[in-house]
């Protein structure tokens, strides 16, 4: 068996980027316009000016009155988008505002016409949750010349004036997937829980294309995923024939989960069998995955992700800069972060305390302008 050779895996993945032009951010970039700002989470070009915040800022004209946001969503399954629509409410809440939550069940025709809808109706914002380009683009397009600001995540939109932000998903699956392959230390028998149709996970495979290539001898016995209204009991049965396929210890060694929802559904079918010598390494997490992690025996050992909550503050916090006119880049990737079993605690605890033992988990800081401080005040002494 050989060490694994990490130097190697990131020489090969940036040849591997190059060649194949396939990141998104990058044409993004190129494409600014001279009055837009561009950043991720490693750069310094988003006005962090929270450390010289005053409470005494003035809150610009725009937003001396109620704003009214639209938040609309490709679908809302599992645990992790209730959390993600608890950051968007908590924010737009403590800045006096109103969101209205469009859900278009996993329908990007209806969730175009629902872009529509609040341009009709003259929102002040649109929050886009998923979604594609090729669905969204006509409308969206509509919505910035009328001058209604847009902030989309998960989206693989390129549009002047919009703010893409996103969980990083290359480093979400690499952190994953390198974890998997030292705990395997680099050969071993995996299943790959995925499925297409959705921007994260089309980024998520591009890693997972390159990781098949660094380790060969990790072979892949089978592949499937559905995403539905019962993804992750769906994903349970499935992954129960699987392990009739494969009946014998030794036979599957790990599951690679790109979701959270495969993770539960996988998770269970694999402790309902007995197969807790399968391990399973995922994407995103919730209180609910969390649970299930710190059980007992847990084949559920490690997972990447951000605060879903963090990320829906964070959407609403670069709607109401635009709303207030200021500068906001055209992407922007949260830091994901490596949460492994190991790291945690014997007690159970939930997604707010994760910060004590996962060092930044939820600590974000990002796109925070010194009159929120004081807006917040206004709006909690009413």
């Amino acid at each position: 068996m050989k060490q694994l050779k990490i130097s190697s895996f990131l020489l090969f993945l940036a040849m591997f980027f190059v060649l194949a032009g396939c990141t998104n951010e990058q044409d993004a970039m190129s494409a600014k316009p001279a009055n837009e700002t561009k950043a991720t989470n490693n750069e310094t070009t988003v006005d962090k000016t929270a450390a010289t915040s005053s409470e005494e800022a003035a809150i610009p004209e725009k937003l001396k009155q109620p704003v009214k946001i639209a938040a609309i969503m490709q679908m809302s399954i599992g645990t992790f988008s209730s959390q993600y629509i608890a950051g968007v409410k908590e924010q737009v809440q403590k800045f006096g505002g109103e969101v209205q939550i469009y859900n278009a069940d996993n329908d990007l025709t209806k969730m175009a016409s629902y872009v529509e809808t609040a341009i009709t109706q003259n929102v002040d914002a649109i929050l886009l949750d998923h979604g594609r380009a090729d669905a969204l683009e006509g409308p969206v397009k509509k919505a910035v010349e009328k001058g209604i600001p847009v902030v989309a995540f998960d989206n693989d939109l390129n549009i002047p004036g919009v703010t893409v932000i996103d969980q990083d998903d290359y480093s979400l699956a690499w952190k994953t997937l390198k974890t998997l392959a030292e705990d395997l230390n680099g050969e071993g028998k995996i299943v790959t829980i995925w499925v297409g149709g959705f921007t994260p996970m089309e980024r998520r495979h591009v890693i997972y294309d390159a990781f098949k290539k660094r380790y060969p001898n990790i072979k892949e016995v089978a592949k499937f995923g559905t995403a539905s209204a019962n993804t992750a009991l769906d994903t349970q049965t499935q992954m129960e024939a699987i392990l009739k396929k494969y009946p014998n210890k030794g036979d599957i060694d790990a599951v690679f989960a790109t979701w959270d929802e495969f993770a539960k559904g996988a998770t269970r079918a694999i402790e309902q069998a007995g197969r807790t010598e399968i391990k399973v390494y995922s994407i995103d997490l919730s209180d609910e995955d969390l649970q299930m992690i710190q059980k007992s025996n847990s084949p559920w050992v490690a997972t990447t992700a951000t605060d879903p909550a963090e990320v829906g503050r964070v959407q609403v916090r670069f709607a109401y800069q635009k709303i207030a006119g200021e500068k906001t880049p055209n992407i922007y990737s949260l830091e994901p972060h490596l949460v492994k079993r190991a790291d945690l605690p014997d007690k159970q605890i939930s997604m707010g305390e994760l910060s004590q033992y996962i060092p930044s988990w939820g600590q974000s800081n990002i796109a925070i302008s010194p009159w929120m401080k004081t807006l917040e005040a206004q709006v909690s002494q009413k």
